[in-house]
């Protein structure tokens, strides 16, 4: 007979009686065995448990003594280990087949950031598009797919980006910054699934990328561009394609390739997988049938990029090679360096004013010998004169001596107090400031878009609690202006620093008149990799601007650009040193100069269409319900009887005698007669209302 049990552990009548001997399963033969797993189901039920008589733990037993009706703790970890054991056949079942898309898309994320400095793979960009399109049109991924796929690809893609951050502040703000990127890709991921059912899904995929970055772009604090797909062509060859359309047609450009290459791929293993199966079916009349794979539209897709790219090269080309009769000026860069990199550069202001004084001694000496072309004016870096001039009559006595010893004005970087702040509060601007020789300071620019955590620290109530190097962020302002200074009679646009990444800057300048671009920068608080990535950003914008771009950095990488991209000169990180050349100044105004904002808009605008209609046709517009009561009092017949026919109308359900087969159905289910009150099956029962 069964063992009657006076708690799920304890024991059963007549254990304690002296020689009751247990014999087990064989003994007790109404008992089933109870497997591990079964026990481990029925541990997790709650049951009363009552400890049965039998010795008690001694009073002051310690850590450790067995309590009654509590298992051992061996016991305990056997049976969780049970548990995770049981889930991992569920865990792998899920896994496994996700497992190569996750794959495709951290490769792609890591082929991504191999197109930028300082690898140059621009065919990287390319086959990352591929990649990432291969994963979010697997029929496998659903919507919440695509946002985990693309957040994985943008997790892959700027950790390895933007490591530089962590040298300075630590690794807690870089992999913030990194996760916040990465959360654009995930949205793209999320609404390519959206649109990849619509015809010609590789064009709404890459308008709807270029949607993404232009929002990156935006929010959130003013944005941040770095990672934008086209500032890694700067060696590539659809280069090009930016003074058509800015970074905007070009990044969409290099996804469109991609993606299209992706889509003549699964065609054509569609088509291939189809004739297969019907030639071992023997079917060759459907393999002859068979339709050919729809490659049409990917493949123009991907000629119109090569082409457009082949009928402008010639021009940027042509630009470059300096044959437009363009009048020409003779510009020198200096880079000063400074005693060492960090975020104390603020506490080494006089030194770095020193070191800038004295390499443009130097570059005087070497005019004087010949060894070096007199400049028709100098650019200095930002921050290359920390010490504010306007009120500091030392800092002003050495700039003023600089110049006059090269015999030119100097476009030198400093940090003026906004006037009217409060003093307990003062404010300041990044500006830069044109000092001729003999008259001083003369035309400025200040910095419009300022940094939000370096030069200011956004929401300091939140991000002080969060970090330690919130409150080493600077008290910076923006001031508007119109990006240019005229220098030696030449107007010049400055985009101070991180500005050249925004193309409102550089645009607004050659748009105001600018013949030269120059970019000014402050690298101290970083390394040469972060340089190399800002230099790749500055030939995108010689390009696009059909400008010569002057770069001049504190520690370097200072250079020269030509407007077809290339590298006149340059220096080496964190070495004093200068550049003295001649370059032209142009006035055209490319297309991506006119219209580039536009086309920009026009893009995102198609993306939140394609957005809508992908919605709309995968049928996930909430559509209007009717109350019943209101459908009974519109329709012909309402007020009637339940189950009584309207006059002049045949019930279709009834045979034309009346009769008809009102026999329940054997199933025992529930059956009302049509004429006992019966609802009629409705119409659309079954029918397709639109994928999911």
């Amino acid at each position: 007979m069964a063992r009657e049990w006076s708690g799920r552990h304890g024991r059963p009548d007549g254990a304690d009686e002296p020689g009751a001997v247990d014999d087990g399963p064989a003994a007790h033969p109404d008992t089933d065995a109870i497997s591990d797993e079964a026990e481990a189901e029925r541990d997790d039920e709650p049951v009363d448990v009552r400890p049965g008589p039998g010795p008690q733990p001694e009073e002051g037993g310690g850590f450790g003594a067995p309590q009654p009706g509590v298992p051992p703790l061996t016991a305990r970890l056997g049976r969780a280990g049970r548990r995770v054991s049981a889930r991992l056949p569920a865990v792998r079942a899920t896994m496994l087949p996700r497992l190569t898309r996750l794959v495709c898309a951290v490769a792609g994320g890591v082929l991504l950031f191999t197109s930028f400095p300082t690898l140059n793979w621009w065919w990287g960009a390319v086959v990352a598009a591929a990649l990432l399109a291969w994963v979010l049109q697997h029929p496998e991924t659903t919507p919440a797919g695509g946002l985990g796929y693309g957040f994985l690809f943008g997790l892959a893609f700027y950790l390895p980006l933007l490591p530089w951050i962590s040298l300075l502040v630590g690794a807690v703000p870089w992999m913030a910054l990194a996760l916040t990127c990465a959360l654009f890709p995930a949205l793209f991921g999320l609404c390519a699934v959206v649109v990849r059912r619509l015809p010609g899904w590789p064009v709404w995929f890459a308008l709807v990328w270029t949607a993404q970055e232009w929002l990156k772009s935006t929010v959130p604090f003013g944005g941040f561009p770095w990672g934008v797909v086209a500032f890694g062509q700067a060696q590539g060859p659809f280069l090009p394609l930016a003074q058509l359309g800015g970074p905007a047609l070009l990044s969409m450009a290099i996804v469109l390739v991609g993606f299209s290459a992706t889509a003549i791929e699964l065609e054509i293993v569609k088509w291939w997988r189809t004739g297969n199966r019907a030639h071992r079916g023997g079917d060759e009349a459907a393999r002859a049938d068979a339709a050919p794979p729809a490659v049409v539209l990917p493949g123009v897709c991907i000629c119109l990029v090569l082409f457009a790219s082949v009928v402008v090269w010639p021009q940027v080309r042509h630009a470059g090679t300096g044959s437009g009769g363009e009048p020409t000026v003779t510009v020198a860069v200096v880079q000063g360096n400074v005693p060492r990199l960090g975020l104390d550069f603020n506490a080494q202001r006089r030194a770095v004013l020193d070191n800038h004084v004295r390499e443009t001694l130097h570059l005087a000496e070497d005019v004087r010998s010949g060894q070096a072309p007199q400049p028709q004016f100098v650019i200095w870096p930002e921050d290359s004169s920390d010490i504010d001039p306007l009120v500091n009559i030392d800092a002003a006595l050495e700039i003023s001596q600089a110049a006059t010893a090269i015999g030119a004005p100097i476009l030198i970087g400093t940090v003026s107090e906004l006037p009217g702040s409060p003093p307990d509060n003062p404010q300041y601007t990044n500006t830069m400031i044109v000092w001729n020789p003999a008259t001083g300071p003369a035309d400025r620019h200040d910095k419009e878009i300022v940094q939000p955590f370096g030069e200011y620290l956004p929401m300091p109530w939140l991000f002080r609690h969060l970090s330690n190097y919130a409150d080493r962020a600077g008290n910076m302002v923006p001031r508007p202006g119109r990006d240019i200074v005229h220098i030696a009679g030449v107007p010049v646009g400055v985009a101070t620093c991180w500005e050249v990444i925004f193309d409102r800057v550089p645009r607004n300048a050659v748009r105001n008149g600018a013949q030269l671009l120059a970019v000014p920068s402050n690298n101290a608080t970083f390394n040469k990799t972060m340089s190399e990535q800002q230099l790749g950003f500055a030939k995108v914008r010689a390009v696009e601007h059909d400008r010569y771009v002057v770069v001049a950095g504190t520690t370097g990488i200072s250079a020269v650009i030509a407007p077809d991209g290339a590298e006149l000169v340059r220096t080496d990180f964190f070495q004093p040193d200068y550049l003295d050349i001649q370059v032209r100044l142009k006035t055209k105004l490319t297309p991506a100069t006119r219209w580039g904002p536009l086309l920009q808009w026009l893009m995102v605008a198609a993306a939140g269409a394609a957005i809508l209609a992908g919605i709309r046709h995968n049928g996930w517009f909430p559509r209007p319900v009717r109350r019943r009561s209101e459908a009974t009092d519109e329709s012909p017949d309402g007020g009637m009887p339940p189950g009584e026919t309207p006059p002049g109308e045949v019930d279709s359900d009834t045979p034309p005698d009346g009769g008809g087969d009102q026999t329940p159905p054997d199933d025992g289910g529930d059956y009302t007669p049509l004429h006992e009150g019966g609802r009629r099956p409705s119409r659309n029962f079954g029918r397709h209302r639109g994928a999911t």
